[in-house]
């Protein structure tokens, strides 16, 4: 077992994945908004932590230009459950964003949608490194996230990101914990240069997706 599994928190997404299913089209805007920005070609490979019930695989898989390979990891066996049919030659791996059982540089682009705004600074930065572990040491590699966010500039946006806060941590069982989150500081501490941002604000979740390369050595 990895260093980072958490059986207990697995076993309450496993739970979840059957609701969590059903609020997919709540995050299609935002996964839409992601596959642009990372725009995978046919001769790359993805790779998309805590990918959860496979929207974002699922979306891409529908598309005539998709990538030959892509692989979907997650910690939750239900979740990984309730993703369907992928096209053959994609698949899909129990653990942790934080450990992946795969190579150095095994990707050339990564994405991980809905997961930042869950964890602690620490965690993050866990996540991030392993992103940038396993995207392959060349100019176009490249990660896209996506988490949920409120302009607090915006006409009520004050207001909203408070409340979303607040229910996030009075009522972490119904919320999942979920913080309003802009993670360019946690990218840029990660190494990686924010390229593209694109900030959501109707028609599903609020949310901010972010488009980022990894950096110089050291930067």
């Amino acid at each position: 077992m990895s260093r980072h599994s958490d059986p207990a928190a697995a076993a309450t997404w496993d739970r979840h994945a059957g609701r969590y299913a059903r609020q997919e089209h709540l995050q299609r805007g935002a996964i839409e908004a992601a596959l642009r920005l990372a725009a995978p070609r046919a001769d790359e490979r993805l790779v998309d932590l805590a990918t959860g019930t496979g929207l974002l695989l699922r979306t891409l898989a529908a598309r005539p230009d998709r990538p030959r390979d892509a692989i979907g990891v997650d910690r939750s066996p239900g979740m990984l459950a309730a993703g369907g049919t992928l096209p053959a030659g994609w698949t899909t791996l129990l653990a942790d964003a934080r450990a992946v059982p795969l190579p150095d540089g095994s990707a050339d682009v990564v994405t991980c949608a809905s997961l930042l705004h869950l964890l602690d600074a620490a965690r993050r930065a866990e996540v991030l490194a392993e992103a940038r572990r396993l995207l392959a040491p060349t100019a176009a590699a490249r990660l896209v996230v996506v988490t949920a966010w409120v302009d607090r500039r915006r006409p009520g946006g004050r207001l909203a990101h408070a409340t979303l806060a607040l229910a996030a941590r009075m009522r972490p069982a119904a919320w999942g914990g979920v913080l309003p989150l802009d993670p360019s500081a946690d990218l840029r501490d990660a190494g990686f240069v924010v390229t593209d941002r694109v900030a959501l604000t109707r028609g599903g979740y609020p949310s901010l997706v972010l488009a980022a390369a990894p950096g110089a050595p050291g930067s």
